[in-house]
């Protein structure tokens, strides 16, 4: 007779909202919607939304990513596009240049950053940039604007170390990606310094990213460990891993799927939180639920921070194109 050994409980708890934001619904889409209507292939200048699993399923479609355009031929008619973290300007001057269709799937909250910035930099005033050095969306939004005329800083540091032209003409603005807690002190470094500095008039963190992390928060206190499934290059993602860990959870992970589990991590647990960044899909969340059921007997519990029902149209020229 075979003994058969009893798996240990686990209880998982599901944050809500997670996953795909409609930024990256919508550049997605952009990239499918293209593929469809001019066929393979299509270029696609950085990966599309920082997902491994997306980008590697889009390239099987015939997509192809390239970090520059000076990797696109000369002679394509092929559509070139945008990934959803925007860039600077010299980029569509040069593909305008060389005559190719551009489609763009910036995300419209990075768009609004750049409105943002180049208004303010029409006014005379010199702009803090509060973000992460490298970032797509960084490297974007420095390019909106003359060389110089966009300052970034990362840390309190940055804010006390920082010599602005006048304190009396400075105006700031984020990168959308952020952590709301990071950005705090950062923000109220900015303004303790320079009283008369111009501020968003909302948020420029975007409303996925503050949904997100609220979601992990009302719950890594509860849990013996956390996933957040997303890749490593996925700054919303690098958040909500830093968040659960911030809020008390000893053992806070990042991972792209299942197959990256450290299971001798997990052993003994009997609270699991899971989340999952906005570029992350449904179904790497569910892949790593069964991985999960498979040592343990789980019981699994959504809980919802809020309802989300944003929704951004394509780009004009796919409008109306069959799904």
């Amino acid at each position: 007779m075979t003994m058969t050994t009893e798996k240990p409980p686990l209880k998982v708890l599901l944050c809500a909202p997670r996953g795909f934001c409609a930024g990256v619904v919508r550049a997605i889409d952009v990239v499918e919607k293209a593929l469809n209507l001019y066929g393979a292939p299509v270029y696609v200048r950085h990966e599309i939304v920082h997902n491994k699993y997306v980008v590697e399923s889009l390239k099987r479609k015939g997509a192809i990513f390239v970090e520059e355009l000076d990797e696109v031929p000369d002679e394509t008619q092929a559509p070139v596009i945008f990934s959803a973290h925007g860039v600077a300007k010299t980029i569509p001057a040069e593909a305008e240049r060389r005559n190719f269709q551009i489609l763009d799937a910036t995300c419209p909250l990075v768009t609004k950053v750049h409105r943002e910035a180049e208004i303010h930099y029409k006014r005379g005033k010199e702009i803090i940039l509060i973000g992460h050095a490298g970032h797509p969306e960084v490297v974007g939004t420095i390019g909106q604007l003359p060389d110089g005329a966009v300052k970034l800083v990362q840390t309190v540091e940055d804010v006390e170390a920082f010599v602005p032209d006048d304190p009396d003409k400075l105006a700031f603005v984020t990168q959308t990606t952020l952590s709301v807690e990071e950005t705090s002190g950062i923000i109220d470094a900015l303004k303790r310094r320079f009283p008369n500095i111009t501020v968003p008039h909302k948020e420029d963190i975007c409303y996925a990213t503050t949904n997100r992390q609220e979601a992990v928060k009302q719950i890594a206190h509860e849990c013996d460990a956390f996933i957040t499934v997303g890749s490593p290059n996925s700054s919303n993602s690098q958040r909500l891993r830093e968040v659960a860990e911030q809020r008390g959870c000893p053992v806070s992970r990042l991972v792209d799927g299942a197959h990256q589990i450290d299971w001798a991590e997990f052993e003994g647990i009997r609270t699991l939180g899971v989340s999952a960044g906005a570029s992350a899909p449904e179904v790497l969340v569910e892949q790593i639920i069964d991985a999960f059921a498979e040592r343990f007997t789980v019981e699994v519990e959504t809980v919802a921070a809020i309802e989300e029902n944003m929704f951004f149209p394509l780009p004009r020229p796919l409008r109306g194109a069959a799904a």
